[in-house]
């Protein structure tokens, strides 16, 4: 049975994936490396409670089979733009490091639609350097998943995203043909596609929204 490393699982996004590869008889062991708890008692788990932004001192117990990056925050969670980047820069480009250094084959890191290291918007540029920077380690084969809006309901409160998601899930059905892309997504979906990648494998490394849904029902059937 193969062991997962979850870097996120108090996320929305890394709280579904943990579920699913606990009930996912191909997994042994996941090891969470967090700030906080995930609360989830289960004789699968092995947590470390750590700061993230000291990872790499961590490197000894950073061994899996597959690492899952389910980092990140936004502009209104965290306004100051050093902390920003060091979250959604620092912490999955150090974790593609360790997956080199440690020889785990198998990186998967969340990123979003619109990532672009050349970008003049702040926040699509610090994605878009990401995954540049995680693309250059040596890791046998890495998938950046980049998501539209992702749809559901996150402890904190987050008015403006709430809105948006309200508005996506109305205009939903209307988007289609080249507007299919910029459907929102839920966390079920980007979990299952990952798993379904992790164990079929997959010929694209940055898989866009509208495919990580579809992946996502091929890992249902």
């Amino acid at each position: 049975m193969k062991t997962a490393i979850i870097l996120g699982a108090t996320g929305l996004t890394g709280g579904v994936l943990l579920r699913k590869l606990l009930e996912d008889n191909r997994y042994g062991k996941i090891i969470l490396f967090s700030r906080s708890s995930a609360n989830v008692h289960h004789q699968k788990v092995e947590e470390h409670l750590i700061d993230l932004f000291q990872l790499e001192k961590h490197a000894d117990k950073f061994k899996a089979d597959e690492v899952y990056c389910c980092i990140g925050t936004t502009k209104s969670k965290t306004p100051d733009k050093d902390t920003y980047k060091k979250i959604d820069h620092g912490i999955p480009v150090t974790a593609a490091k360790l997956c080199e250094r440690n020889n785990i084959p198998c990186y998967f890191v969340i990123s979003a639609m619109g990532a672009d290291a050349k970008s003049k918007i702040f926040y699509n540029r610090v994605k878009g350097k990401m995954e540049k920077e995680v693309l250059d380690f040596d890791i046998k084969k890495t998938y950046i998943l980049r998501p539209s809006l992702i749809a559901g309901d996150r402890e904190e409160k987050r008015t403006g995203e709430k809105i948006a998601k309200n508005v996506m899930s109305l205009l939903k059905p209307l988007m289609i043909g080249g507007l299919k892309k910029y459907r929102s997504i839920n966390p079920e979906e980007i979990a299952s596609a990952m798993i379904f990648i992790a164990n079929d494998g997959h010929h694209q490394t940055r898989i866009e929204s509208e495919e990580i849904a579809e992946l996502a029902n091929s890992e249902e059937i």
